[in-house]
């Protein structure tokens, strides 16, 4: 497939791990205001759609071509609800956040039983092993993910424990691969606040309220 990958340095840098490139023609643009057509393309992969919503804009002029878009931060029927999708939806929600572009297992979104198929044959080609989940801002690895890191900053703020100490407890205690602040370097603050921001916004939950100390953490950046 001829495919136009939309990401900056960190996430292509963890997609070309996946080996997409021995097996597909890719060309990596760190912004779509680049790309002149979408039309020479079977396939595009927005990385940073989460952080760029108007690409949307440019994908409904192209409903022949599916796109995989990082989609924590909003939900496909958000997008479809404020972008007009006249002849057609054609994204796909996936788990793009940094650090989990190279997950063995991909957290995918779907509008309808139509885009399974799609999704289905994508999949294939590219060679990736997927999991459906709910269309919810969030997803399921990122939110339980998020909510540990902000546990810790809270734990931390409040003098229990290190920050050091509480990584190695969960990585020894749940065989996690990284502990909580390990996971908010690779991820990102500025993305771990957006997303917990953009959960508790919608949800109301009290266990996605940013902590203090995290709050800071992002004013910082």
């Amino acid at each position: 497939m001829n495919i136009l990958v939309i990401a900056d340095a960190q996430r292509y840098e963890e997609l070309q791990q996946k080996g997409m490139a021995t097996h597909h023609d890719i060309q990596w643009k760190t912004s779509l205001e680049e790309v002149l057509s979408l039309k020479v393309f079977d396939l595009v992969l927005d990385l940073i759609f989460d952080d760029r919503p108007e690409h949307a804009l440019m994908y409904a002029k192209n409903p022949g071509i599916p796109v995989l878009a990082g989609m924590v931060k909003t939900s496909l029927s958000d997008i479809m609800n404020q972008f007009a999708f006249e002849q057609g939806f054609n994204i796909m929600g996936c788990n793009f956040l940094p650090g989990f572009v190279n997950m063995p297992v991909m957290e995918v979104t779907v509008m309808d039983e139509g885009q399974k198929e799609t999704l289905d044959g994508i999949m294939y080609k590219l060679g990736w092993e997927y999991a459906l989940v709910a269309d919810v801002v969030g997803m399921v690895t990122p939110r339980v993910v998020c909510m540990i890191i902000n546990e810790a900053y809270l734990t931390a703020q409040e003098g229990t424990a290190s920050r050091e100490d509480i990584d190695t407890s969960m990585r020894l205690g749940t065989n996690y691969p990284y502990g909580p602040f390990e996971w908010s370097e690779r991820i990102g603050i500025l993305h771990v606040y957006e997303v917990l921001k953009a959960i508790h916004d919608v949800t109301g939950d009290d266990r996605y309220e940013v902590a203090a100390s995290l709050q800071i953490a992002y004013e910082a950046i």
